[in-house]
């Protein structure tokens, strides 16, 4: 026969404690419940990252990651408290269901992590709108510097280079180098890529008028950054056909 022994205080306490890694908090250990609590809050770093100039302020970012969260932008006064308030705080300021708060909160920390959605990394941006061309750059092997380059990254086509997306100044038909940056130094925006070899491709990108699809617009509109929540499939994917029949009739007899 086997004797259990009854747990000791101490072992109790070594099963709720676990040590923390927060730089916030002085203490060595925090009780697991309350370490739950803090992951719903403050990250363990507490950084706020900076706004980006496809993202600059509350109402835009809120915008993008939809799910209706434009209607409580007014609840979040500046961009420090998007990131800082904990999702106490967002439930007594009136963000519901707990299913919106997670979602918001999900979204507020991959954008801390550098995780945007298609043209989060975009640097030239106005009114929130961007504008993407297709440019040929020697492969990398044959990269140039900002001495040895010409002023501009040609738009022709080149044997011996390589196509490559990139986000240009409104209005500007071709990309300048900045001083000290090299070909090497470009990469393709996040979400997008290339059909046929000249197209840009993207959720939301509309191609400009007289550019064949080598040049193309995206606008900071509702839902871009959007994860879909998923729907109901009554049955199952084996019974669906059967259980929506029996939904039907049954339906069909309350309203005879």
């Amino acid at each position: 026969m086997i004797t259990r022994h009854p747990r000791t205080t101490s072992s109790i306490l070594a099963t709720l404690l676990r040590p923390s890694t927060s730089t916030s908090i002085p203490q060595s250990y925090i009780c697991t419940p309350c370490r739950r609590q803090l992951h719903r809050g403050l990250p363990e770093n507490g950084r706020v990252p900076p706004p980006t100039p496809f993202v600059p302020d509350v109402p835009t970012f809120l915008k993008l990651v939809g799910r209706e969260l434009s209607k409580h932008e007014s609840k979040i006064a500046s961009w420090d408290e998007l990131f800082t308030l904990t999702s106490e705080q967002l439930k007594e300021r009136g963000i519901d269901p707990p299913r919106t708060r997670r979602y918001l909160l999900r979204w507020r920390e991959k954008f801390r992590k550098g995780d945007y959605g298609i043209g989060g990394d975009l640097e030239y941006v106005q009114d929130g709108v961007a504008e993407l061309r297709v440019v040929e750059v020697p492969r990398k092997k044959d990269a140039w510097t900002v001495e040895s380059a010409p002023e501009e990254v040609s738009l022709s086509r080149t044997p011996g280079m390589q196509k490559l997306i990139v986000n240009v100044p409104n209005g500007s038909t071709t990309f300048a180098l900045l001083p000290g940056q090299t070909t090497e130094d470009l990469k393709k925006p996040t979400g997008f890529k290339l059909k046929n070899g000249y197209i840009i491709k993207g959720k939301q990108v509309h191609p400009m008028k007289g550019t064949h699809g080598s040049g193309a617009v995206l606008k900071a509109v509702e839902g871009l950054w959007e994860h879909k929540r998923g729907h109901k499939v009554y049955g199952g994917e084996r019974r669906r056909a059967q259980t929506l029949h029996k939904m039907r009739v049954e339906e069909n007899k309350k309203n005879r």
